[in-house]
């Protein structure tokens, strides 16, 4: 093995390294991949129309109060739209695009990165800290938070802010010096930060980790090296603010719903179908920590082995609480349980060193001619448990391949060159990933999950996802409604169709509702209005306009899957057509020439 990259300090270097990496990987199809349902639309909306009306206390869309996450996000989107506008020019909320909103996560995952490995460092040193930031960087879960206009990426970034400096305090516990209070303003600002971002789901580490440690240990005095008291402080003065004006704007009814509904309605439903069963998080992070999972796989009994070591103990009690407490919760989405994967990084980092030392020092004592039957070599069981990793690892990555060069057949009944490129590099990226591994060269291996990461992130989520065009509705149904605005009062009405996505790229003013709603629309301004039926609602749509003695005319027809809900879907774009049953006039009027009337296609024969 080559120790040469094996840094003892983590310089500038190391830091610049990994931002270039993270931004490599992250910035593709940044700007491409057209606004996600549900939640991204939701949070970019909301921010928007705080844009348009300047209020920044509440949180709404359209006409609903969005009394989910605290305003942290929409804060700091309004900063970077608002940036993005100085800086081009266009000052309409409306005509901003999607990534603009996106920036903050950006900058929170690629701070995530860097703050991964500066926390490593804190815990077990630089290369171990170097490692799990460069695996945190090509990560599939993380690479999908980067594009999204929401609050996760964000929140991570806050959590192992303030986790790492939990944990160098922990560590430092029986030293006679109290920590820095750089230390401890870092922990208690992270702290303020992830609560204004997503509420109090920081505290499930934060917290998780301390009650662990404490009962474990059956020692709490080194809690005092917090400064608790000024600590706390800090934390009121961030937070407090916003939560008095929300209470007042809102009657209290934020609070009511956030952690009514919010909060506690997903610990005891599975909300928006998203349900699952206990062990849900531990078969999806096969793939959502992808490529770094088999590292990761493979470290699990070696952190067991060295619980008690202080680092290690930490790291377990940063994800064992959280990680629990989610595979509880009825509702269950994969970054839930993104705040543990820093943690998980570092000990699948730890125990990969250790096993290439171990393997180092079983081939030096071969070279002195030990015998064979005093080298250690592992259990059967381990050795059991490894192959059955390596086993579950290359089904995962061939899934992955499968996926990527599978989907757009599926989504567009056609292959893409992209497709194959990015399933290709997804299952070299594995192999490759195994074989080095096994080799135990530190070199090879982090060169090669860095390129193949990268690579496999960039062709699926940079070429192949925004090229699906069979994904893409609201993008399809905006530039319609675009190109057959009637009058520029126009107003789109749907029904069956009524993704948040639609609303972000057609505008704040867009109706979503039921058939009648819609053929109530066309009637009331039948010279401007436009409306957009599925399939499934086109009979009750067609029968509620003919009751207002009024016709569709259609202008467009898509087909799409929809994502959201798991199907395709059949919609039509409508104008109001000619009045139907009009009553005759006294005198017969001249007709015009039949060319000239509007009039509904009829079935050909």
């Amino acid at each position: 093995m080559n120790d040469t990259f094996r840094p003892a300090v983590l310089r500038p270097v190391h830091y610049v390294i990994l931002a270039l990496l993270a931004l490599a990987t992250f910035l593709p199809g940044f700007t491409t991949i057209p606004p996600f349902d549900r939640d991204e639309s939701r949070f970019a909306q909301a921010t928007r129309q705080m844009l348009e009306t300047r209020d920044f206390v509440s949180i709404r869309f359209q006409d609903e109060a969005r009394n989910k996450k605290p305003v942290g996000i929409h804060w700091l989107q309004s900063a970077t739209v608002t940036a993005v506008q100085a800086i081009t020019g266009e000052h309409d909320p409306e005509t901003t695009p999607i990534w603009a909103y996106r920036l903050p996560s950006l900058i929170g995952a690629v701070a995530a990165v860097l703050l991964t490995a500066w926390a490593g460092q804190l815990l077990f040193g630089a290369t171990a800290g170097f490692g799990a930031a460069l695996l945190m960087s090509v990560c599939v879960l993380l690479s999908v938070e980067a594009r999204m206009a929401k609050t996760d990426a964000v929140l991570l970034a806050s959590v192992v802010a303030a986790m790492g400096a939990l944990g160098r305090i922990y560590l430092d516990r029986r030293k006679p010096m109290p920590p820095t209070w750089g230390l401890t303003l870092t922990f208690w600002i992270a702290l303020g930060v992830g609560i204004l971002i997503k509420g109090p789901v920081i505290l499930l580490p934060v917290l998780g980790s301390i009650v662990t440690l404490g009962f474990a240990d059956r020692d709490w005095s080194w809690l005092k090296s917090l400064r608790p008291l000024p600590g706390l402080a800090i934390v009121l003065a961030m937070v407090l603010p916003w939560a008095i004006l929300i209470a007042i704007a809102t009657k209290g009814q934020f609070f009511a719903d956030a952690i009514g509904h919010e909060f506690l309605g997903k610990v005891n439903s599975g909300q928006e179908k998203h349900a699952g069963p206990p062990g849900y998080y531990l078969i999806t992070f096969w793939l959502s920590f992808w490529p770094g999972s088999l590292l990761v796989g493979l470290g699990a009994a070696w952190a067991w082995r060295r619980r008690h070591d202080d680092a290690v103990r930490f790291c377990l009690a940063w994800i064992v609480p959280t990680w629990l407490i989610f595979e509880a919760v009825a509702t269950k989405l994969p970054h839930y349980v993104l705040p543990t994967f820093p943690a998980l990084a570092l000990l699948g980092m730890a125990a990969l060193l250790s096993r290439i030392d171990a393997k180092a020092a079983a081939e030096k004592a071969a070279n002195r001619n030990v015998p064979r039957e005093e080298r250690v070599r592992p259990p059967l069981a381990g050795r059991i448990g490894r192959w059955a990793v390596i086993v579950l690892y290359l089904v995962i990555t061939g899934a992955l391949a499968v996926l990527g060069a599978g989907a757009p057949l599926r989504l567009e009944g056609t292959n893409l060159p992209a497709g194959f490129v990015a399933g290709g590099l997804a299952l070299a990226t594995g192999i490759a990933f195994v074989v080095l591994e096994r080799i135990g060269c530190l070199k090879r291996l982090t060169l090669g999950v860095a390129a193949g990461g990268a690579l496999s992130m960039i062709s699926i989520l940079g070429l192949v996802m925004p090229s699906l065009k069979a994904m893409w509705l609201s993008p399809a149904i905006a530039q319609a409604v675009a190109d057959h605005r009637l009058c520029p009062t126009t107003v789109l009405a749907a029904t069956g169709y009524t993704e948040p996505s639609m609303v972000f790229l057609v505008g704040t003013k867009t109706r979503l509702g039921e058939p009648d709603m819609v053929a109530n629309h066309l009637a009331d301004d039948p010279g401007c209005a436009l409306a957009l039926v599925r399939d499934k609602e086109e009979p009750a749509f067609a029968a509620q306009l003919a009751a207002r003695g009024l016709s569709p005319e259609l202008i467009k027809h898509f087909r799409g899957f929809n994502y959201s809900r798991g199907n395709w879907a059949n919609l039509a774009l409508y104008r109001a057509g000619a009045p139907q049953n009009a009553p005759a006039a006294t005198e017969p009027a001249p007709q015009p020439p039949a060319a000239e009337q509007p009039a509904a296609a009829t079935p050909q024969p």
